[in-house]
């Protein structure tokens, strides 16, 4: 399953850590998601959202 949000599709990002002696390697930044029970299309399903989907309300919780 790929690590994306439901709404807004953020997903992993790609880049390099780079140490002091300037030595390069491969890195990835994964996004905060967080698997919550929610209303989509009037039935509950458990998706994965990131925080800020959830802290803008995007997201309707079930009960």
């Amino acid at each position: 399953m790929p690590r994306t949000c439901f709404f807004c599709g953020k997903g992993v990002d790609f880049g390099h850590s780079i140490s002091h002696a300037n030595n390069v390697g491969p890195r990835r930044w994964n996004p905060n998601l967080q698997t919550v029970k929610a209303m989509v299309d009037g039935k509950a399903k458990r998706i994965d959202v990131c925080t800020r989907c959830i802290r803008s309300g995007k997201v309707q919780k079930a009960k």
